[in-house]
């Protein structure tokens, strides 16, 4: 199992979706098994449960996928390293990529998102410092690997992670080989 972390909007669905299509696997977005799991989107059933139920079923979910233990690519939630069984779970389970961005570039990325509860402050930017500044140290102590997002494409971002997957000898190349320069899919 390959597993993403890193902030909201760091691309870890997008990046994943791709990732798993070039290795032939499938992908799993554990908010979208949370949302199974609760019968309903996580926004609401945040506001009326609060954080401390949201992420006890986070990590029911994680520890189940990583049970499951067949090959996948995983998006985990921006705040599931919040919880030191998370971690734990997510680092000896599984290959941990952290997309990393820093705020400024998360804020240009996201700066027109209505849609998360996040952004929905008075200075954004001042939430994303906040909240890198938090989670930084958790994502890297998670992580196996550390992969700067901040300017390249999904298809560059796949591509390196698919180099520092055949670089560690977890890839094998002659199944996939990373395309660095070649036109996106």
């Amino acid at each position: 199992m390959i597993a993403l972390v890193g902030m909201p909007g760091g691309g870890k669905s997008t990046v994943g979706k791709q990732l798993a299509r070039q290795i032939g696997v499938p992908f799993v977005d554990s908010d979208h098994e949370i949302e199974q799991r609760i019968g309903g989107s996580i926004r609401p059933f945040f506001e009326r449960h609060g954080e401390d139920a949201f992420r006890d079923i986070e990590t029911e979910v994680i520890a189940e996928l990583i049970a499951r233990a067949g090959e996948c690519v995983l998006a985990t939630g921006g705040g599931a390293v919040l919880r030191e069984r998370n971690r734990e779970l997510l680092h000896n389970g599984a290959i941990v990529l952290y997309l990393r961005s820093t705020p400024e570039d998360l804020f240009r990325r996201l700066r027109h998102d209505t849609t998360r509860p996040l952004l929905q402050v008075r200075d954004p930017l001042a939430k994303l410092r906040e909240l890198h500044q938090q989670r930084d140290p958790l994502y890297r102590r998670c992580a196996h690997y550390v992969l700067e997002s901040a300017r390249p494409s999904v298809h560059a971002l796949v591509n390196m992670a698919l180099m520092q997957l055949e670089l560690a000898g977890l890839l094998d190349p002659a199944r996939v080989a990373a395309t660095v320069g070649a036109e996106p899919l």
